[in-house]
């Protein structure tokens, strides 16, 4: 019996801990998901893998397609506020970065040709892409452009929101053919129309790991300053844009600031915003986003220091 009765309590022992370890490893890893624009979605993998080494109890996932849509922690916006955000409360948004935007078609394609040697204002890109101002008399047509077919995203994630706003106008004042899904669609239709002409993020334009354009691609020329004509080219490199972009404004490039909505009062997402901005901000450019302002990231830095501060 002694026999038999020791044997009950080392299982009720072992089971009891096994019960204990499953709680204590639920709590300390609940599972945050994260929506994110798929350009943008090869940093945030890597924000993960880095953040992970340093907190491995807390864990980050994306959230993909439909799944987990109703369970999402951190959504990743833009600065132009138009994304919704899910049911959950998200109270605050801190930015990280910046995104730009190039006017493209397909390498070797008729639109390329039309386009071949032409440097754009932004009267001319406004003509080439949107509907033509019936009340605007200064505007000439350009006979060229009337035939080629623009290729514009629609759904909340895209570009076109912040490429139209850049140039004055709005996102369903674009001419031509709207693709629903993710910007890499974009692409996608511009390799099957020879006449087919869009923009893109810089991450859905260059190769990351060549930091060339990518070879299916071609960006469309723009009016910049003649020693900076190579760099707004297919002879242009990821890194060298990013830098020149960074410190000199191009009024014909869309650039929007891209940040994170979230709960603020979920103190594990602001201990992860709080290393993005401190040590993840650093893959920036090699995942083909530019840089905050130094003072702006400052900025936001102190954002989550007093998040922090007031929780504790």
């Amino acid at each position: 019996m002694k026999r038999i009765a020791l044997a009950i309590a080392v299982l009720l022992s072992i089971s009891i801990s096994h019960i204990w370890a499953e709680g204590n490893s639920t709590n300390t890893s609940s599972v945050r998901y994260v929506k994110v624009p798929r350009f943008a979605r090869p940093l945030v993998e890597k924000w993960i893998t880095e953040y992970a080494k340093t907190q491995p109890g807390v864990e980050f996932q994306i959230a993909k397609g439909n799944q987990n849509q109703g369970n999402i922690d951190l959504n990743v916006v833009f600065d132009n506020h138009n994304q919704e955000n899910n049911a959950k409360d998200f109270s605050h948004i801190v930015y990280f970065g910046e995104f730009a935007v190039l006017p493209i078609t397909a390498s070797g394609s008729e639109a390329a040709k039309v386009l071949e040697g032409k440097h754009l204002n932004s009267k001319k890109l406004k003509q080439l892409y949107f509907l033509e101002d019936e009340f605007d008399e200064d505007v000439k047509k350009i006979k060229q452009f009337e035939r080629l077919v623009i290729y514009s995203g629609s759904n909340a994630t895209s570009v076109a929101s912040s490429f139209a706003r850049n140039l004055g106008e709005e996102s369903s004042n674009f001419r031509g053919k709207r693709i629903s899904g993710d910007d890499l669609f974009l692409n996608t239709a511009l390799t099957k129309d020879p006449l087919g002409v869009s923009f893109n993020a810089l991450p859905n334009i260059f190769d990351l790991q060549s930091r060339h354009v990518k070879s299916d691609l071609s960006i469309i020329g723009i009016d910049v300053k003649k020693n900076l004509e190579e760099n707004f080219s297919n002879k242009a490199t990821l890194d060298d844009l990013i830098a020149i972009l960074e410190n000199d404004k191009v009024s014909e490039v869309a650039i929007e600031k891209i940040g994170v909505s979230y709960n603020e009062a979920d103190e594990v997402l602001n201990q992860f915003l709080q290393w993005v901005l401190t040590h993840g901000t650093k893959y920036n450019h090699e995942y083909g986003l530019l840089n905050l302002d130094n003072k702006v990231a400052q900025t936001e830095i102190d954002k989550i220091k007093n998040s922090l501060t007031a929780q504790n």
